[in-house]
C-alpha cells in the first residue's frame, strides 16, 4: 500500500510561502547539496505528486522550462505521474498528469493501488482536507532557519487534534533541520 507524504519547507514561524504567491526567498537558505541528495531519494521513491489547483499551475509553469541546472530533479517532475486535485481546472497539459474533482476519494483510492510514495508538495488548501480526512502517513517538514513575520502558514486553523510520533531527524549544513512525523496511531 503506498503511503502519503506530505512535503514542505517552512520558516521557523512557520510559513510556506512568502506574502506573495510563490515568493519562496527564504528556500535558499536550506537548498544545498544535503537537501538535493534528499529531494533526489524521495523522488526516487515516489510513483505520484498530488498537487492542489495553484500549486499544480505553478509547479508545471516552473519545471516544465526548468533551468539546465536543475538537471535530475526536473526530469523526476516532469516524468512522474501527477495527480491535480482541482474543482476549476479545466485540463492538465504537464506531462504524466490527470486531474481530479474529489481529493479525498481519488486519493484514499489511489493509496491502496501502488507501492511507491505519493507525495504532496506545498498544496497547503489541499494538505488541511486530507488532514481533516486523516490521509497523510507521515509528515516531512525542513525548517528553514528564519522568522519570516508574514506570508502564508501551512498549518491552517481547524485541522484535527493529531498526537505524532518524531520518526527520523536531518539535520543540514545550512542550518536547517528535515524533521519527519507519522501519526501516533500508525506506529
Amino acid at each position: 500500500m503506498r503511503k502519503l507524504i506530505m512535503w514542505n519547507v517552512i520558516t521557523l514561524d512557520g510559513y510556506f510561502e512568502g506574502e506573495t504567491n510563490w515568493d519562496l526567498s527564504f528556500h535558499g537558505l536550506v537548498w544545498g547539496k544535503e537537501l538535493e541528495e534528499f529531494s533526489l531519494t524521495q523522488l526516487r521513491s515516489a510513483d505520484k505528486l498530488v498537487f492542489g489547483a495553484k500549486t499544480y499551475q505553478g509547479m508545471a509553469d516552473y519545471w516544465t522550462n526548468a533551468p539546465e541546472n536543475e538537471g535530475e530533479v526536473a526530469k523526476f517532475m516532469n516524468e512522474i505521474p501527477k495527480l491535480a486535485c482541482s474543482t476549476t481546472l479545466g485540463s492538465a497539459t504537464w506531462n504524466n498528469s490527470t486531474i481530479t474533482k474529489d481529493a479525498i476519494s481519488e486519493v484514499s483510492k489511489l493509496k491502496k493501488e501502488g507501492s511507491g510514495d505519493m507525495f504532496v508538495f506545498g498544496s497547503g488548501i489541499l494538505s488541511a482536507s486530507l488532514m481533516k480526512a486523516g490521509l497523510f502517513d507521515e509528515y516531512r517538514i525542513c525548517i528553514a532557519p528564519v522568522f519570516l513575520g508574514k506570508g502564508r502558514k501551512l498549518f491552517l486553523e481547524g485541522i484535527p487534534n493529531q498526537e505524532l510520533n518524531l520518526n527520523k531527524t536531518k539535520k543540514l549544513s545550512t542550518g536547517g533541520v528535515i524533521l519527519s512525523y507519522v501519526p501516533k496511531n500508525q506506529t
